[in-house]
């Protein structure tokens, strides 16, 4: 799902919104590096993964996409304290991807008011 030009949707998670805070990245920040990876500028893990470099290369985030219709900042982990994430986080996030892909606009909805999922940008493109 490298590059792309129709609009999409960005979340993040509750958790990755809590983490996000704690390390001062913002929405702006995180809208920005979106439309960065939509250009190909992040590493591809396979199966609707990306990992994407932030806060001046401090921070790594793992971001969610597949369907085409949105993405999900997903997990977030500083450079300092660890290189990666193992073989098994991996094939865990692209079997939450898979999920994520088969949600429909009904249970977006519901996961945004119940604000596990916060919408950050809408209408993104490259």
């Amino acid at each position: 799902m490298g590059k792309t030009k129709t609009p999409s949707r960005v979340f993040k998670t509750a958790w990755f919104a809590k983490m996000a805070r704690k390390t001062h990245i913002g929405d702006e920040d995180l809208c920005l590096a979106i439309m960065q990876v939509m250009r190909g500028q992040a590493d591809d893990l396979g199966g609707g993964v990306f990992k994407k470099r932030l806060n001046d290369n401090m921070h790594r985030s793992i971001i969610l996409a597949k369907g085409g219709r949105f993405w999900v900042y997903e997990y977030l982990f500083a450079k300092q304290d660890r290189d990666n994430i193992d073989d098994d986080e991996l094939i865990a996030f692209r079997s939450l991807a898979t999920s994520y892909g088969k949600l429909t606009d009904h249970e977006i909805a519901k996961l945004i008011a119940n604000r596990k999922f916060l919408e950050i940008c809408n209408d993104c493109q490259t």
